[in-house]
């Protein structure tokens, strides 16, 4: 069962975070955020905001200009996984090599670590196709591996830049909801950016409203729906209610993005 979100232990804070690039371009001004244990935090707004800055930036993949990032209880960068818009699958590797790849960065062998990729593949339903090349996938089944071979550490954060973007809405309304089952078994925490409005309030607790112009938080709505969620919620009156709260938050930040 999900903790409440006044209940969960911090896990990351960002405090009075800015990122400026070449000098004069201002990506991110003022960003603080608090991530607790188990939420599913997403990031919605315009193109610009610095949704995907601040991915970076948790990953410690760029540094920030001004403020901090803090992590509690010791975790780190080593504690996440990451998943791209891109599945960014090695094409020469077969499924199962791919999600080793973690692994294989910490100097584990295949061998060592056989059972959690058999694992992390039968979680995204993928087990059958270990040996199968990315080129013999479809585009929901590469975005599976990525998503299990960023699990597949057990990470206590993964953060998941547009990952659906570019897939259709059948697939995505799919992968929606293994994903959702996905964090319950493994009992991570997720910050998840995206431009839908419709998928933040289908699988977060928290949306994070960002505007333009420089990228800075302008909102936070909870999304206190029960999990697991499924069609119903979907069809809900709840679920409408929310989706009309979004839409009007981030009709605001296009607005002060202008």
């Amino acid at each position: 069962m999900t903790l409440p979100l006044a209940d969960r232990p911090q896990l990351l804070r960002l405090e009075n975070v800015d990122k400026t690039f070449n000098g004069n371009v201002v990506a991110l001004k003022g960003m603080s955020l608090q991530v607790r244990q188990g939420d599913f935090i997403s990031l919605l707004g315009p193109s610009g905001c610095g949704k995907s800055t601040a991915l970076r930036l948790i990953a410690d993949l760029i540094h920030p200009t001004a403020g901090r990032i803090t992590w509690a209880g010791g975790a780190g960068r080593n504690d996440l996984g990451v998943v791209f818009q891109e599945p960014t699958l090695m094409p020469w590797a077969t499924v199962a090599q791919n999600v080793w790849l973690p692994f294989r960065l910490q100097g584990k062998s295949y061998g060592q670590v056989k059972d959690d990729v058999l694992e992390a593949l039968k979680l995204v339903g993928l087990e059958k196709f270990q040996t199968a090349y990315p080129r013999e996938l479809s585009g929901g089944m590469k975005m599976r591996v990525s998503i299990a071979r960023a699990m597949v550490t057990r990470p206590r954060l993964i953060l998941m830049d547009e990952p659906f973007a570019a897939l259709d809405e059948i697939t995505r309304f799919k992968l929606n909801n293994d994903l959702l089952e996905l964090k319950a078994k493994i009992g991570c925490t997720v910050i998840f950016v995206t431009h839908s409005v419709f998928e933040s309030v289908f699988l977060s607790d928290r949306i994070v409203v960002m505007a333009a112009r420089p990228g800075r938080v302008i909102d936070e709505l909870h999304v206190d729906a029960p999990y697991p969620r499924d069609e119903d919620f979907r069809t809900s009156a709840e679920y409408a209610a929310h989706t009309r709260r979004a839409t009007d938050a981030l009709h605001e930040a296009m607005g002060e993005a202008a």
